[in-house]
C-alpha cells in the first residue's frame, strides 16, 4: 500500500530500488491476473522474498458460531499463503461490535488459529490497532499473545499505532526477541485529527514526519529482533506517484534511519549490523546559484540583476553562462539548459553549496541514491560533482574557496553600484505537489541540513506548504513548499514559483539603493502596514521607511526580519532582499499571502517577462 499502481508495477520498482522482500497486500493480489503461485515465482525471479501477507481483519467474537466462520476464512487464507510462499499472517486486532473483551477468551481464540497455522508451517503476527475496539496498544495485544502460549503466536509492531497514541515504547526493549515477528515502520506529522483518518491518510517514511522512530526502532532490535525493516505506509500522495522514484525515496529513509540509530544508540547488540554511510561533510554556504534562462529571459534577469548592484564578472570559457557577483553572493545565467516552458520562461536549475570534501559529500549523495549526472567540461575546468534533486534541480558540491571561479573568463566590466547585498541567504523551491516529503527528506540526508517545521498559509489562490531546511550555522538554507490543491483555471498561476534571497545588513539602505538604480520592485498595500501598526509597537521612524520602501516585516521571540520582493521574472523567478535581527530564523511566511496577492495583481495587469 505505500506504493502506487498494479501489483505488477509495484514489484518491479520495489526491485529496482535494491528492497530485499515485500509484504503481499490482499487488495493487490485480488486485483492481480496472476495465480498466488505465479506471484511467487515473479518475486523469486526479482530477488524478492515474501515476508508477510496482510491484513486479516476481525478474526475474534464474542459469537461462537460467527468465530467458527472466522475460522473458516481464515484457513483459507492459510492455504493462500502456503501458495504464495509467505510463513507469516498479519492478524489486526479487532474493531467490530463482536470483538471480544476478555483477554483470556481472545489469547483463545488466537490460539485457534495458531494451531491451524502451525499445521501449515505459517505463523500468526497479532497486531494492535490504534483504533481497536478492545486492543489499541502495544500492551495489550502482547497480553493477549502471552496468554495465547503458542510457538506460532507472535507480536507484529507498527511504530505508527505505537506512537500515534503517545504510548511509551521503552517496554519494548524487555520482550522476549522470538515473539516479535514482524516490524513495520511508518512516520507521520503531528496532527490532531482522528488517529484511523491520519493513519490512512497522512503516514509518511522514516525522517518525513515527526516520530522518533530511531528510539522506537533501538527498542525493538534491542529486545532481540532480526526480522525485516518493513514499510507500511498509507499516504494519499504516494499512491497517485511513479512507484519507481516513491520506492527509491522508501530505501533512502531506510538507509537514514539506519545512520539515525548508529548514531543515537553505539550501545545496539553486536548482531545488529546497521548499513554505513559516507558522513556529511559540513556545508558553509552557497558557492553559487544557477538559473536557466533562454534569449527572452536571459536579458530580463541579466537587467534585474544590475539594478540590484550585482555586476557581469565573467564568462564561461566553453559554455553560455555568465556569472553575476556582489560581495559573496554569486549567480550564474545558464542559456545552455534545453527547457520546456516555452520562451521567455526562466528558472533555478542548480545550486551549489560549499564544503571542506566535496568527493566525500558526492559519495554520500550517491550512496542515498541521488542520481548522478554526467557532465561535459574542458579539459581545464573544474571537475564538479553534481546530483539531481526530486524536482530535477542540480545540486554541485564545491570546495569552499572558490576554485571553480577559474572556468570564468574576466569581462572587466563596469561594476554596477553596489546595494550593500552580502550573501544568498536563502534559495526557496516550490516542489510539485507529488516530491514535497521527498525533497525535504533529500535535501535533509543528503546534505546533513536539520528540517524547521512545517507550516500552512491561506494564499489567494489555496493552502500552501512551506517546510524549510537548515545546517546547524544557517549558511545553507532551502525553503520548500507546495500548493496543496491545484489551484483553479480562472487565475493566472505561477507554475512552481522560485526565488532567491540576498542578505543585507541595512534594509533600508538597500531599499534606497534599489529604488535609484530602477529595481522591479513589489508595491505593497497601505493596508500591511497599517495593520503592522495597528498590531505592533514599531517605531514611527521605521513604520515610515517600511511604507516608503515596501518592506515586510516579522518577528519572533529570537529576532526581527525585514524583506522585500521584486516582481516576477521569466514566468516564475524573482527575488527577495531580507535582514535578520538578532536571531531570528524563520523566512516571513506569514506575509506571503501578501507577497502573491502583489504578484497576482501584475499579471493581471499585463504579461510581464
Amino acid at each position: 500500500m505505500c506504493l502506487s499502481g498494479t501489483l505488477e508495477d509495484k514489484l518491479a520498482a520495489v526491485a529496482a530500488a535494491g528492497f530485499d522482500g515485500i509484504e503481499v497486500f490482499e487488495n493487490d493480489l485480488i486485483a492481480t491476473p496472476w495465480s498466488p503461485a505465479e506471484v511467487a515465482a515473479r518475486c523469486a525471479d526479482l530477488g524478492l522474498s515474501i515476508d508477510l501477507y496482510q491484513p486479516f481483519r476481525d478474526l475474534d467474537s464474542v459469537d461462537e458460531e460467527q468465530f467458527g466462520r472466522n475460522l473458516r476464512r481464515a484457513e483459507a487464507k492459510l492455504d493462500l499463503m502456503v501458495a504464495l510462499g509467505a510463513d507469516t499472517v498479519l492478524v489486526c486486532s479487532s474493531v467490530g461490535d463482536d470483538a471480544v473483551a476478555d483477554v483470556d477468551r481472545l489469547a483463545g481464540q488466537l490460539h485457534t488459529l495458531a494451531e491451524r497455522a502451525a499445521a501449515r508451517g505459517l505463523r500468526i503476527a497479532y497486531e494492535a490497532l490504534a483504533w481497536g475496539r478492545h486492543v489499541s496498544t502495544w500492551d495489550r495485544s502482547w497480553e493477549a499473545v502471552r496468554r495465547g502460549d503458542h510457538s506460532a503466536l507472535g507480536l507484529c509492531l507498527d511504530s505508527f499505532h505505537v506512537l500515534s497514541r503517545g504510548s511509551d515504547p521503552t517496554g519494548i526493549a524487555d520482550l522476549p526477541g522470538e515473539k516479535l515477528f514482524f516490524l513495520q515502520l511508518a512516520d507521520a506529522p503531528h496532527l490532531n485529527m482522528d488517529v484511523l483518518q491520519w493513519s490512512r491518510h497522512h503516514r509518511l517514511f522514516p525522517g518525513q514526519g515527526g516520530f522518533d522512530l530511531p528510539g522506537f526502532l533501538g527498542q525493538v532490535l534491542a529486545a532481540g529482533y532480526s526480522g525485516p525493516l518493513s514499510l507500511e505506509v498509507f499516504n494519499d500522495v504516494f499512491r497517485q506517484t511513479d512507484p519507481a522514484r516513491t520506492a527509491v525515496d522508501a530505501m533512502r529513509s531506510l538507509l537514514a534511519l539506519e545512520e539515525a540509530l548508529a548514531g543515537r544508540d553505539p550501545r545496539l547488540p553486536e548482531r545488529v549490523r546497521l548499513s554505513t554511510l559516507p558522513p556529511a561533510p559540513p556545508v558553509a554556504g552557497y558557492a553559487f546559484t544557477e538559473l536557466a534562462v533562454d534569449g527572452v529571459s536571459g536579458p530580463v534577469i541579466a537587467t534585474a540583476l544590475a539594478t540590484l548592484g550585482f555586476t557581469h564578472t565573467g564568462q564561461h570559457r566553453s559554455k553560455p553562462v555568465q556569472l553575476w557577483e556582489q560581495g559573496r553572493a554569486r549567480v550564474l545565467l545558464n542559456a545552455a539548459v534545453v527547457r520546456s516552458d516555452g520562451a521567455g520562461a526562466a528558472a533555478i536549475s542548480a545550486l551549489a553549496v560549499e564544503t571542506a570534501d566535496p568527493v566525500a559529500s558526492a559519495a554520500r549523495a550517491e550512496a542515498l541514491l541521488a542520481p548522478v549526472l554526467p557532465r561535459s567540461r574542458g579539459a581545464t575546468e573544474a571537475d564538479l560533482a553534481a546530483v539531481a534533486a526530486p524536482d530535477g534541480t542540480e545540486v554541485f558540491f564545491c570546495r569552499a574557496g572558490a576554485d571553480w571561479l577559474t572556468d570564468f573568463l574576466p569581462t572587466r566590466s563596469r561594476p554596477s553600484p553596489s546595494a550593500g547585498l552580502t550573501h544568498t541567504d536563502h534559495v526557496a523551491l516550490a516542489q510539485p505537489f507529488d516530491h514535497f516529503d521527498e525533497a525535504a527528506l533529500f535535501y535533509r540526508v543528503v546534505l546533513g541540513l536539520q528540517p524547521d517545521a512545517t507550516t500552512e498559509v491561506a494564499a489567494p489562490f489555496g493552502l500552501v506548504r512551506h517546510r524549510a531546511v537548515t545546517d546547524s550555522d544557517h549558511t545553507v538554507r532551502i525553503g520548500l513548499s507546495v500548493a496543496l490543491l491545484r489551484r483553479g483555471e480562472w487565475a493566472p498561476g505561477v507554475p512552481d514559483p522560485q526565488h532567491l534571497a540576498f542578505a543585507t545588513d541595512d534594509i533600508f539602505a538597500t531599499a534606497r539603493a534599489l529604488h535609484a538604480h530602477g529595481a522591479p520592485l513589489l508595491e505593497v498595500p497601505a493596508n500591511y502596514h497599517d495593520d503592522l501598526e495597528a498590531r505592533l509597537d514599531l517605531a514611527p521612524e521605521t513604520l515610515a521607511a517600511m511604507r516608503e520602501s515596501g518592506v515586510l516585516y516579522d518577528r519572533d521571540e529570537h529576532g526581527e526580519y525585514f524583506h522585500l520582493h521584486t516582481h516576477v521574472l521569466g514566468s516564475r523567478v524573482f527575488f527577495e532582499v531580507v535582514q535578520r535581527i538578532a536571531d531570528y530564523t524563520s523566512y516571513g511566511t506569514v506575509n506571503a499571502p501578501v507577497r502573491m496577492a502583489a504578484h497576482r495583481r501584475l499579471r493581471m495587469a499585463g504579461p510581464k517577462r
